[in-house]
Parts: C-alpha cells; sequence; structure tokens
C-alpha cells in the first residue's frame, strides 16, 4: 500500500477540527489519563499493564479552532484542569484522551519538552498535583 498520499491545508484544518470535536462527545468535558509503561499499540488497543499516573479534565470544548500550519493543521488544548491528587507515583510516558462517555480519541508522548503532551515533570508522585503545561495537536503531510 502506498503511503504518499498529502492533503491540502483546508482539509487538515477541517479534518483536525473533527477530531478534537470528538472530545466533546457526551454530556460532560472530555477526560486525560495520563499512564506510564508501553503506549498502547493504538487508540482502541485496551490499557493493559500500564498503571493510571493521573486523570485530568479537558475544558469543554477541549480545543479550540485548528488553524493552518502550512504545511498542515495545528490545534491547541483549551485549560486543562489539574489533578490534585495523582492516583499513583511513576514516570509518565503518554496519555490517552476521551470524551465523557469514556470512549478513547487521541494518543500520544508525554514529557516536558518536545512531546505531544507537555507537563512540568514526568516524575509523579501519588496525591501529589499533576499539571499539563501544553498540548498542541499538529496534523499535516507525511
Amino acid at each position: 500500500m502506498a503511503a504518499a498520499m498529502g492533503i491540502s491545508n483546508a482539509a487538515a484544518v477541517a479534518a483536525l477540527n473533527a477530531i478534537v470535536d470528538l472530545l466533546d462527545a457526551g454530556a460532560a468535558a472530555g477526560k486525560l489519563r495520563i499512564y506510564d509503561g508501553t503506549r498502547a499499540a493504538d487508540v482502541d488497543t485496551a490499557i493493559g499493564s500500564q498503571v493510571l499516573l493521573a486523570e485530568l479534565t479537558l475544558s469543554d470544548p477541549a480545543f479550540g479552532s485548528a488553524s493552518d500550519d502550512t504545511p498542515g493543521a495545528i490545534a491547541t488544548a483549551s485549560a486543562i484542569t489539574a489533578d490534585s491528587s495523582a492516583n499513583a507515583s511513576g514516570t509518565a510516558t503518554w496519555f490517552r484522551a476521551l470524551d465523557s462517555d469514556n470512549n478513547p480519541i487521541i494518543d500520544g508522548n508525554v514529557g516536558t519538552s518536545s512531546a505531544d503532551l507537555i507537563l512540568d515533570t514526568v516524575t509523579i508522585v501519588a496525591t501529589e498535583p499533576v499539571t499539563v503545561l501544553s498540548w498542541t495537536i499538529l496534523l499535516g503531510e507525511s
């Protein structure tokens, strides 16, 4: 199967808006769950032995409108409510974002820089607060 297809910036913006809007499904705000261990094979793969370190609440809507990021599109998350008391201790390595009905929508990597989701620290300590500094999604040509 060929993998050299490209899409226009307008198509990337529309697609990214559709993706992030899925986080707003359900009656309440979506969730951001932060885990240790190896990231699941894909978003539809159930969580295995990875430990849930923290769960944060997204804004509703979770993202503003995507914008042109020639080539492609970019969307930045609205404010994310900190988890005031982490579930467990460990090293944060990846996240899963879900809508309020617990449908998984997006997975990504966690770090303090150069990652999908930027935390103030990846060293999570049970009962301590967990804060997201930023979350940006890029969609563009491969």
